[in-house]
């Protein structure tokens, strides 16, 4: 374990770490098997001990996932209808496809901000809006609030844990994925929630 952590420190006193957030975010955007909330935390755990810079992995995620999700959206928007067409009618990604279409139906584009926080949400609303045509500009505002919310979140998540555990960087790296990982779930409970009540009525 001693090991992994100095590897750590290592990372995360370079300067490259914060071209790696950036790429980790970007690539997420339209490949959901990437961490990037996972590498934020990491950052914002570190940057309790001053290193990287708190502001700075804020920055820098944000950037990374505004230009993550507007690939998405633009693969959605060339191709992106023929694409979801394809996919079978039972399925964990029709399932969330389908979410994405009726969360844009009623929320517009707010339904980005509660996809951030939702495992696979993300890039099922932005390629949705991208294959419904959804207006550039509206996406462009509504991802930026997004995405600069989503940095902010898991950076100071991290950064919690960090400070709670200076001493012990594994402890506040559990810590703030532990968190991390509640407010999913509890984002989770709230959806499954509201759908329950919707067949009801």
């Amino acid at each position: 374990m001693q090991s992994v952590l100095d590897l750590l420190h290592q990372t995360m006193s370079s300067p490259w770490v914060y071209l790696a957030i950036f790429a980790i975010a970007v690539i997420d955007g339209f490949f959901p098997a990437v961490p990037s909330e996972t590498a934020v935390i990491t950052a914002g755990v570190f940057a309790a001990t001053g290193q990287p810079d708190l502001l700075t992995v804020i920055a820098v995620a944000a950037a990374g996932a505004l230009v993550g999700d507007h690939i998405s959206y633009a693969l959605g928007r060339h191709g992106g209808s023929r694409l979801l067409a394809r996919l079978p009618d039972h399925g964990r990604r029709r399932a969330a496809i389908d979410w994405a279409r009726r969360g844009i139906t009623v929320r517009g584009g707010l339904i980005l901000t509660v996809a951030r926080y939702i495992p696979g949400g993300r890039t099922a609303v932005t390629l949705t809006m991208g294959a419904a045509s959804f207006p550039r500009r509206r996406f462009l505002a509504f991802d930026a609030v997004a995405a600069v919310s989503w940095g902010i979140y898991s950076a100071l998540v991290g950064y919690l844990g960090g400070l709670a555990f200076e001493r012990d960087p594994a402890r506040g790296l559990l810590l703030g994925l532990g968190l991390a990982l509640t407010v999913t779930l509890l984002v989770e409970v709230v959806r499954w929630l509201r759908g329950r009540r919707r067949e009801h009525r």
